[in-house]
């Protein structure tokens, strides 16, 4: 169908057992290409871009229930049944709202450092920014860019970044590949009310202890919601812990995923 037109980064082993993995805001799936290879050689990894994102369709709307039924519409053209879910900040809000509607479909949840029920004057800062997104004369203007909001990531993430994540604007200046109408909806759909998963649903919750995004109140609701079945983790990095933190990171997200620490 039209609608499930999502440009997918595939890694590991096609027959392994499937995970989803959801990029955040302004991001692309690409980014998770060093975590797929190095910590889920043995699953069959599924990372979309998002509507708005990378090289998927940029067309509104640009919803959260939009994003849902899109991964859904892309895992029925995948042939997937069920999958483990991952999901950092923006895409940590999605993969819990797809769980709420189509809970049969997703096996465990793992969620990065998520983005949701943020502060809505916060959230109404940040989409400003993204009013007029930046541009740049040429790949190093924007790599040096890239490198100062990302002063923890190590240099080969901001080089995979700039080789994945530029275009060239009608104006021929250099752009990130993402809709900034699309970056402004989403923060204003991250200052929605936070939700938990359904009861039930093995959820594991990672704090980048350095962000102070994660709100004590969603912390509180999760453990009401899950009980025992709620795992939660720190990680000594800022929002992006999987890039800041990549061995860290992944090796607890590749140990969780093959069971070790999750059931049903």
């Amino acid at each position: 169908m039209a609608d499930a037109a999502l440009h997918v980064h595939r890694y590991g082993d096609p027959a392994g057992a499937p995970v989803v993995l959801l990029h955040g805001v302004t991001g692309h799936g690409a980014r998770w290409r060093r975590t797929a290879e190095g910590y889920l050689a043995d699953r069959s990894v599924l990372a979309p871009d998002l509507r708005g994102h990378g090289r998927s369709t940029h067309e509104p709307p640009w919803t959260v229930e939009r994003h849902v039924a899109d991964v859904l519409a892309m895992m029925d053209a995948e042939g997937v049944d069920q999958a483990d879910f991952a999901g950092h900040s923006y895409g940590g809000m999605i993969a819990l709202h797809l769980a709420r509607t189509a809970p049969r479909r997703v096996h465990r949840l793992i969620l990065l450092d998520p983005a949701i029920g943020l502060d809505p004057a916060k959230a109404a800062e940040e989409a400003r920014g993204y009013l007029a997104a930046p541009s740049f004369a040429d790949a190093a203007e924007a790599r040096a860019h890239r490198a100062e909001g990302w002063s923890r990531s190590p240099a080969e993430a901001v080089d995979d970044e700039v080789a994945e994540h530029l275009e060239h604007g009608p104006d021929g200046r250099l752009r990130w590949r993402f809709e900034p109408a699309a970056v402004v909806t989403a923060y204003s759909e991250m200052a929605r009310p936070h939700i938990a998963p359904p009861a039930g649903m093995p959820t594991h919750l990672v704090i980048a202890a350095e962000a102070d995004l994660v709100r004590p109140e969603f912390v509180v609701h999760l453990r009401e919601a899950l009980g025992p079945g709620l795992v939660i983790s720190e990680i000594e990095a800022g929002h992006m812990l999987y890039l800041d933190r990549p061995e860290e990171t992944g090796t607890l997200l590749g140990a969780w995923l093959s069971g070790a620490d999750a059931g049903r």
